[in-house]
């Protein structure tokens, strides 16, 4: 698979994802959709408001976090790090657990 395969752009922000041919599904890294729905200027503040998404979910009890996964993608500077990963169904109901932006 080239990397273009593994990797999809949107608005000019790149989300890292993987085939499972068992499951016919892709994994989406979580922390990739997070940036570009909370418009994070940075791999780290992704990171970190998934950390703090995780734990509000958590104290709500959703099994979401359950259903997450992780696997090795690459990372911006080019070494094979775990992330957090979703199937299909769970990225799109994480999506819906990110408030929406606030117009100005």
């Amino acid at each position: 698979m080239s990397k273009m395969d593994k990797i999809k752009v949107f608005e000019d922000n790149e989300i890292r994802k993987e085939w499972n041919e068992q499951e016919q599904d892709w994994y989406v890294s979580v922390v990739d959709v997070i940036g570009v729905l909370t418009e994070q200027p940075t791999q780290r503040g992704a990171t970190l408001y998934w950390g703090k998404l995780k734990q509000r979910l958590k104290k709500e009890g959703s099994e979401l976090l359950t259903n997450c996964q992780q696997l090795k993608m690459k990372a911006a500077d080019g070494k094979m790090r775990m992330t957090d990963v979703a199937n299909t169904k769970e990225i799109l109901r994480i999506i819906q657990s990110v408030p929406s932006p606030i117009s100005k």
